[in-house]
C-alpha cells in the first residue's frame, strides 16, 4: 500500500473516481492501493468539501463545476494507470 499524503489522497480518490463513478467498482480498484477506512473517510471528505458528489445510490461524480480537478502529481500517475 502507498504511504501518500492527504492532499496526494485525496487527488488519487479524484483521478479514480474520473476512470470509475461506480462507487463499489471504485472501492475495489482503490483497495489495492489504500486501506478502505481511509477510502471511506477521503470520500467522506471529498463529499462533504463539495469536491465530489453522489448521484443516485452507487455513482460518484467529480464536482467539477464546483471545483477544478486537480492535476495529478507524477508520483500518482502510474497508480492511476494501474487501477
Amino acid at each position: 500500500m502507498a504511504d501518500l499524503t492527504f492532499n496526494e489522497r485525496m487527488i488519487l480518490i479524484q483521478h479514480a473516481i474520473k476512470k470509475y463513478e461506480n462507487e463499489a467498482v471504485l472501492l475495489e480498484k482503490l483497495k489495492s492501493v489504500l486501506p478502505e477506512k481511509d477510502i471511506q473517510r477521503s470520500l467522506d471528505t471529498l463529499i462533504g468539501t463539495q469536491r465530489v458528489r453522489r448521484i443516485g445510490p452507487d455513482i460518484l461524480q467529480n464536482n467539477e463545476s464546483h471545483t477544478e480537478l486537480p492535476d495529478l502529481p507524477e508520483n500518482l500517475k502510474s497508480l492511476i494507470e494501474n487501477l
